[in-house]
């Protein structure tokens, strides 16, 4: 490109502020428009847009690359001449784009000079527009600095983007940069304002070339004076349409002058009563678009798998649900069943004093278990109709045995009744299937308290008193303790057994060292439940520590350090070092 290459724009015209020869003919040299600063403004229908689109084409007729930055869609007229890429946000354009198009739409303007309007008036979400824009403003800057090619950035009402007021987003930040250190790399920018008093003026004084259209309103009168003189003040505010002052740098005047009207079909014009007939526009080659349109399509694809993976989730995680309810349900039932041992256990101690609570156990369980004996099929009978409900019997008391066992039988027969269609029809779906179920049941229940009566009738009691004694000598208050324990999910005593062998530790290295996956969510619905009963407390900095000789203390009145500490140990051999 020629140093001395320029394109006509505009004729000067006569009247206050102008020459004294009108008619003659207005040049800004290329070079200066590419790669400097240029400011137009003017109010609305005063001509602003018309100038800006004469400059774009004039470029366009001499193959020089620009990008116009639209705001409210009035630029596509251009296509009615110029083979110009429309990209945007809606049908309308050559192609949708967003964030992810804008290193493919810098890439194209300076490596394949293609002229292209990028169209944010489509776009519904601002922020999606300024962030598209930013992006696109970023990748231009980086790239002339290695390309070094004249190109323009043609920017409509940049007041959006560069207030005078008020804070300013990334998109003005990366706009006032191209405009401080653009040139060198060869980016220049034009501003287009139908408003000056609110366009940063850090902006406007460093600009190379201005162009003052009509302005009535008494705050921008006031900016043309400032900048230009006190008589152009008062004689901007009666400029015709297209008319207006011209001050550059390479002039070192102020000319009134007259700009050409522009060729293409002019979009921006205010909607009349007259019909108009929108004309044809030129297409873009479909390689350009099928370059965007693949990033499209890439990024459609993920999108989608996106969505699939989310869908996966979800469906995992209902499933993990359900299993974690159903080996909740498997842990009530082993539960339930070993209170029932204990409860069998503490009875027999006392029943047999020769013989070990261990031996008196095995040997009813052989007894229930002999292979194909009517008391197994009654015991695996009466396993099946089991239900949630988790009986809490007083081994402590004499009673605890007979409390519980009522508890195990009650809850087997209701469970047994309240289920019997199912019953049947899991067996072979005869009903009398399921009676026979429910007698040998019975049965089974019968025998066995039958057999709990007869240990009752030769038992000297021995085994009661010492019960009674070892209960009583342990405070309630610690009992309590010991079952809320005792009552937690395996998962949860592991974390406190953790605590208790670490020391301070967070919650998710808890959850982790208990068997948990580490889950955030997880692992602090745990530790609350820990908190909330007193085990552990927040120490700082998202620690946790360990305090159940504290908690004994606090809760059993008048019992000393030492004490507490005692009954902490045999809570800890009892129930946390058992969850380890």
């Amino acid at each position: 490109m020629a140093e001395t290459e320029r394109i006509t724009v505009a004729d000067t015209s006569s009247g206050p502020g102008g020459l004294e020869d009108p008619g003659q003919s207005v040049d800004i040299p290329v070079v200066e428009l590419l790669t400097g600063r240029g400011f137009i403004t003017g109010k609305s229908g005063s001509g602003k847009s018309n100038t800006a689109s004469v400059v774009a084409e004039k470029l366009l007729d001499n193959g020089f690359g620009l990008l116009i930055v639209d705001i409210d869609g009035e630029y596509y007229g251009l296509k009615e001449e110029y083979e110009i890429l429309h990209v945007g946000g809606d049908e309308e354009c050559d192609i949708q784009v967003t964030e992810e198009h804008a290193g493919k739409i810098a890439s194209l303007a300076l490596e394949q000079n293609v002229p292209i309007i990028l169209d944010v008036s489509s776009f519904l979400d601002e922020e999606e527009a300024e962030s598209l824009l930013t992006e696109v403003a970023k990748q231009l800057f980086a790239k002339a600095k290695k390309q070094k090619q004249p190109f323009l950035l043609l920017v409509e009402e940049c007041h959006e983007w560069i207030p005078e007021k008020g804070g300013m987003g990334e998109v003005g930040k990366m706009l006032i940069k191209i405009g401080k250190r653009g040139r060198k790399h060869g980016l220049g920018i034009v501003g287009i304002s139908q408003r000056p008093a609110d366009v940063k003026k850090d902006y406007i004084t460093q600009c190379d070339w201005l162009v003052w259209h009509r302005l009535t309103w008494n705050n921008d009168t006031k900016v043309v004076g400032r900048i230009l003189d006190s008589q152009y003040a008062d004689a901007v505010e009666d400029l015709d349409d297209g008319e207006a002052f011209m001050m550059t740098d390479w002039a070192e005047q102020v000319r009134r002058v007259q700009f050409h009207r522009k060729q293409t079909f002019d979009a921006g014009a205010t909607p009349g009563l007259d019909d108009f007939e929108r004309p044809e526009l030129k297409s873009v080659s479909e390689d350009l678009v099928s370059e965007l349109e693949t990033i499209s399509e890439e990024k459609q694809a993920t999108e989608n798998r996106i969505k699939e993976l989310r869908e996966e989730l979800d469906k995992k995680n209902s499933r993990i649900a359900e299993l974690e309810t159903e080996l909740q349900d498997a842990r009530d039932l082993q539960r339930m069943a070993e209170q029932f041992t204990d409860a069998l256990l503490g009875h027999v101690e006392g029943a047999n004093p020769g013989r070990t609570a261990k031996d008196e156990m095995r040997r009813k369980r052989e007894r229930f278990q002999e292979p194909g004996s009517d008391s197994q099929q009654d015991a695996a009978a009466s396993a099946a109709t089991e239900t949630d409900e988790d009986p809490a019997p007083d081994t402590t008391s004499g009673g605890g045995f007979g409390d519980a066992f009522s508890a195990f039988a009650d809850d087997g027969v209701a469970m047994n009744g309240g289920s019997e269609a199912s019953n049947g029809a899991s067996a072979d779906g005869t009903s009398s299937d399921d009676e026979s179920v429910q007698g040998s049941t019975d049965a089974a229940l019968e025998a066995a308290l039958a057999a709990v009566a007869d240990d009752e009738g030769s038992a000297n009691g021995d085994g009661d008193a010492e019960t009674a004694a070892a209960g009583a000598d342990r405070p309630e208050v610690v009992r309590d303790i010991e079952t809320d324990i005792l009552e937690l999910e395996d998962k949860t005593r592991r974390m406190l057994a953790y605590y208790q062998e670490h020391g301070p530790g967070t919650p998710l290295n808890a959850h982790f060292s208990a068997g948990g996956s580490g889950d955030r969510t997880a692992a602090y619905a745990r530790n609350r439940t820990l908190r909330l009963r007193g085990l552990v407390e927040h120490v700082g900095r998202g620690k946790y520590d360990y305090r159940l000789p504290a908690l004994v203390r606090e809760e059993g009145d008048g019992i000393d350090d030492e004490t507490a500490s005692e009954y902490a140990t045999e809570i800890e051999r009892a129930v946390v070092d058992e969850a380890r």
